[in-house]
């Protein structure tokens, strides 16, 4: 019974926190109450235990936020899982280059922007090359859009909001909503007018965006003959790496 309780009270507690990230924001304890089902006096409980270990924050009369202890958890829980999944990427990446020739890339969201975060060079004497650490923005080219288009519907509307005008976001938003049908990105002279790139994502147990795996190279050598064989390439590489990080992709 103790083992339930405590599973019970992490739940709520989680909950409370779910609820003020979504809300992007503050909310009252009353909104928080309704949000969670919760009664008020169950709420002013956990609250008052999330604000003594800084996870969240009381911002004017009654109003809470998120404390700036999470960003700490957050950082702490970023780095873990990018040193877990360059690890367990590598020999998937090595894998997909061998198979396609081209460069392989692993990006991650970071804000606005998606950040090289491993690559293997392709064999041509032309290929595309990228650094480490390199930062594209999200709505151009096939890396960052595969990782926009797998975000939230929220998340989406919110970033197209930051990285396009308005009259530009339905057609981003539509393009979006195709890769995520389609289950891959494919863009050709957007981040780079001589580039194509396929990419396709690496999602976690939740289902959930974790980064995005591609190839690129130079435009020519993405021909309609070989095209599809590019894309069957990239997706299945994708799917085996989701696999190892615990998600739901296919062997």
């Amino acid at each position: 019974m103790e083992r339930k309780n405590g599973t019970h009270t992490l739940s709520r507690a989680l909950d409370i926190l779910f609820a003020l990230s979504e809300a992007n924001g503050t909310l009252t304890v009353s909104e928080i109450a309704e949000k969670v089902s919760i009664p008020e006096s169950s709420t002013y409980r956990f609250l008052q235990t999330l604000e003594m270990n800084g996870i969240i924050e009381r911002k004017g009369k009654n109003q809470i936020s998120l404390g700036l202890r999470i960003l700490d958890l957050a950082r702490s829980l970023n780095k873990q899982i990018q040193r877990d999944l360059l690890s367990l990427a590598l020999p998937v990446m090595i894998e997909l280059t061998e198979k396609t020739g081209e460069t392989s890339i692993l990006f991650v969201r970071a804000g606005l922007d998606a950040v090289c975060i491993q690559h293997v060079k392709g064999r041509g004497l032309i290929q595309f090359t990228i650094e480490n650490g390199r930062r594209l923005p999200l709505h151009l080219g096939a890396s960052g859009k595969c990782i926009l288009a797998f975000e939230t519907e929220k998340t989406i509307e919110r970033l197209a909001a930051l990285l396009v005008p308005e009259e530009e976001r339905g057609e981003l938003i539509n393009g979006l909503r195709h890769i995520r049908e389609e289950g891959y990105s494919y863009t050709k002279g957007e981040a780079d007018p001589d580039v194509f790139a396929i990419g396709a994502p690496v999602l976690d147990n939740y289902g959930l965006i974790v980064a995005s795996l591609a190839v690129a190279g130079p435009y020519f050598r993405c021909t309609e003959d070989n095209k599809k064989v590019l894309i069957e390439a990239v997706v299945c590489a994708s799917r085996q790496l989701s696999q190892l990080v615990g998600g739901e992709g296919e062997a």
